[in-house]
């Protein structure tokens, strides 16, 4: 019995460093000891303290033992089930931390409605909390208050819950409005691969910040004679980067012009915010944003974000893998229209609702209704673009949609280092995907799937994509670990299971 609890841990740590993409070498240096023990202790043949588990966990930032609090979430999957009725889409979750680092800005009292109950955003609030913001949930737990302080203490900021999200980067521009100088521990997320920080720091050295990254912290200093006099061109077309310069922007005395602005749908939630606010956004959903910046900002205000298309498209994808049909409500549409362009290319059988508005008043929503449909591969590669080209977080629900129709697709995540690896954990669980090189994976369809046991990818789209999966494969299956999914989405295993899903959420003893 003890020997089958070692091999099982063993198995446990084997999963995790390989999904972190670490060789046993590589955590045997992390854990100062040598690679021979790693090697026996994935094998199950050699004792192991509960002290070398959780040094070994935070190595390789995998909660595999808990001490003092419930262990790691999984999910047991019981597949094969067709899916009916509707769901509503939830808020986006990348407007929601946009919307709470904006909330720096504002003096007064800030109410963001229908907030998404996600990781994400409890690793913010948490850091909020710390530096001395108030927040509390309202409304039955639906709606969130922010109030902060006269002074933030940044000297008490929760460094564990920050470097838990790479949000915490948009704390920069605000941020350097209320502190001549501050720390902020890196920022985290998910395992996307390099992603540096350089195009954030080359919009906001116009307004005089100025970083230097030593020991796991950003010390940040701001120059106030520094102002932006000509146009910040930014040098990457990244939505967070263009929510830190509009952040920036928002509080400075005077117009800034940001030009190769990201015009995605968290960008714009973002913009329609800072109206609220007070400040004037010329250029709304285009690459020039005109931005009349006030020195102070001290009102109460009442906002709500809209709803998430990348939820949306997890939802359609989920229809399309299981063959249901399903209605999805209140999808933000103009975000999702190529998607759904090169779905109807494919065969994809659905219809929609007219248009309405989004509590917002701005983004336009439909209901859409899939159905069982005979898709073939598309002619052409499946690639992200920036707004409003196919959205980046949606390519890779396009390899489960892949796998499915007839022929082969060849699907292109240009963007990240490291995302096109993890659709290959599809291969496990039936599929056929090549990985042609870290960027480029070829799907060959229909695919027969089937159960499996497995550790949940690191990366946040490509764990959706597994799950989805495992509701379409006949028989039983275990996704391990499942962290990262709550980091994106609000009850996910329970909104699947209310329109006929069978998905039972366990922990470890």
């Amino acid at each position: 019995m003890a020997d089958d609890y070692l091999v099982r841990i063993g198995k446990l740590i084997r999963d995790a460093r390989q999904h972190r993409g670490w060789t046993q070498t590589q955590l045997a240096e992390a854990l100062a000891t040598s690679q021979s023990a790693v090697n026996r202790i994935e094998r199950g043949n050699q004792n192991i303290s509960l002290e070398m588990i959780a040094r070994i966990g935070e190595a390789l930032d995998s909660e595999i033992v808990s001490l003092g609090y419930a262990g790691p979430m999984h999910l047991r999957v019981v597949g094969g089930r067709r899916l009916s009725g509707s769901i509503d889409v939830k808020t986006s979750k990348n407007a929601c931390v946009a919307l709470l680092c904006g909330s720096l800005l504002n003096k007064g009292r800030t109410v963001l409605r229908r907030v998404a109950r996600i990781e994400e955003v409890f690793r913010l609030l948490e850091v909020l909390n710390s530096i001395g913001v108030r927040t509390r949930w309202i409304n039955d737990g639906v709606d969130l208050e922010i109030v902060p302080p006269a002074e933030l203490d940044m000297e008490a900021i929760d460094a564990e819950a920050a470097i838990r999200t790479r949000s915490i980067i948009m704390f920069l521009g605000p941020l350097l409005h209320r502190l001549d100088n501050f720390r902020l521990p890196y920022a985290g997320g998910c395992d996307l691969g390099t992603r540096t920080i350089e195009p954030h720091m080359i919009a906001l050295r116009r307004f005089g910040l100025d970083i230097a990254a030593t020991e796991g912290l950003y010390h940040a200093q701001v120059d106030r004679s520094v102002s932006p006099g000509r146009p910040i061109v930014l040098t990457e077309r990244g939505d967070t980067v263009t929510e830190n310069a509009l952040l920036a922007a928002a509080r400075h005395d005077g117009t800034t012009v940001i030009r190769n602005a990201s015009s995605n749908y968290m960008v714009q939630d973002l913009c329609f915010f800072l109206e609220a606010l007070g400040v004037q956004v010329d250029g709304i959903g285009t690459t020039t944003l005109t931005v009349h910046g006030v020195p102070s900002i001290d009102v109460d205000v009442d906002y709500s974000p809209s709803e998430d298309p990348v939820e949306a498209m997890s939802l359609i994808a989920a229809a399309v893998v299981t063959e249901s049909e399903l209605t999805i409500r209140r999808v933000p549409i103009e975000f999702l229209e190529i998607e759904l362009a090169v779905l109807e290319e494919m065969g994809l059988d659905h219809d929609r609702t007219t248009e309405y508005s989004a509590d917002n008043g701005r983004t336009r929503l439909v209901d859409l209704t899939v159905r069982p449909s005979k898709l073939e591969a598309p002619i052409d590669k499946i690639h992200p673009m920036p707004f409003p080209g196919l959205n980046i977080d949606n390519v890779p629900f396009f390899a489960a949609i892949a796998a499915v129709a007839q022929g082969q697709t060849l699907i292109h995540d240009w963007v990240y280092d490291n995302r096109a690896i993890y659709l290959t954990d599809l291969n496990r669980l039936g599929g056929r995907l090549q990985l042609l090189d870290p960027h480029r994976v070829l799907v060959e369809g229909p695919t027969r799937w089937r159960a499996a046991e497995m550790m949940c990818p690191p990366a946040l789209r490509p764990a959706v994509v597994v799950l989805l999966a495992m509701m379409a494969a006949e028989g039983t299956s275990v996704l391990r670990n499942v962290y990262v999914i709550n980091r994106g989405y609000e009850d996910l295993a329970e909104r699947l299971n209310s329109v006929g899903a069978q998905i039972e959420i366990f922990r470890d003893i």
